[in-house]
């Protein structure tokens, strides 16, 4: 019997104002089209929405000069299909979640406002997780993990070992008073098991269906282990 070609949700965030400053925030693209090209040479089938649907934000210091651009970045720059998918993605409201194996969060300091506190986004997480399918989120994807609850009203964090950006890599850019809550914080209190290594080195790690990274670096590791999980090549 061949392999059912697992379905992949990309989800990504529609909030472009980095708080109270001028400056333009968003996704951030490496961890948007690493994964993405990883699940499609993969044989996956995916999908890309947004929040509220619309263009896809992107932070413009997530393209960097040409020679320091990740290899996928790259060739998202030259696949004009692909830049055409993220200009008019639907709304998460609009896709039925149940009928994806995985759903990925990309970060980029956009999500710290439009992911939490998200109803519809919180139930999805929940039952996705509830039914055994991947939700997998990479540097400030998580989140979206932050107003997930079990189905007894448990922090769908709480003891499981969790990667994100950490704080003191959020010192680092200067963001610390920028953002509206600190995501590692945030998480360690909601009971999560913070796991981490030094500051933009690549990290991931999977605790059963719930999938995380560090940082951007993490991009790639995150994307192979959902691949792993949901049975692709």
């Amino acid at each position: 019997m061949a392999e059912q070609t697992p379905n992949i949700l990309i989800l990504t965030t529609s909030h472009k104002q980095l708080g109270d400053t001028e400056r333009v925030t968003g996704s951030w693209l490496e961890e948007l089209t690493t994964p993405y090209y990883a699940f499609v040479d993969a044989g996956a089938t995916v999908t890309v929405a947004s929040i509220q649907g619309g263009a896809v934000p992107i932070d413009p210091e997530s393209q960097a000069e040409a020679a320091e651009k990740p290899p996928s970045v790259k060739r998202f720059l030259e696949d004009e299909a692909v830049q055409q998918a993220i200009t008019s993605p639907p709304a998460l409201e609009d896709i039925d979640a149940n009928d994806y194996d995985a759903i990925f969060l990309p970060g980029g300091h956009g999500t710290m406002w439009d992911l939490p506190n998200n109803t519809v986004l919180s139930n999805v997480v929940s039952q996705t997780l509830a039914d055994g399918r991947v939700v997998a989120a990479v540097c400030h994807g998580p989140a979206g993990l932050v107003s997930a609850v079990t189905k007894d009203g448990e922090p769908v964090v709480k003891g499981r070992q969790v990667a994100t950006f950490t704080d003191s890599e959020e010192s680092a850019v200067g963001l610390m008073g920028t953002v509206p809550f600190l995501l590692e914080s945030k998480l360690r209190e909601l009971g999560a098991k913070i796991c981490k290594v030094w500051d933009f080195e690549g990290y991931a790690i999977a605790d059963e269906n719930l999938i995380t990274g560090q940082n951007p670096a993490s991009s790639e590791q995150v994307a192979q282990l959902v691949l792993n999980k949901v049975g692709a090549k």
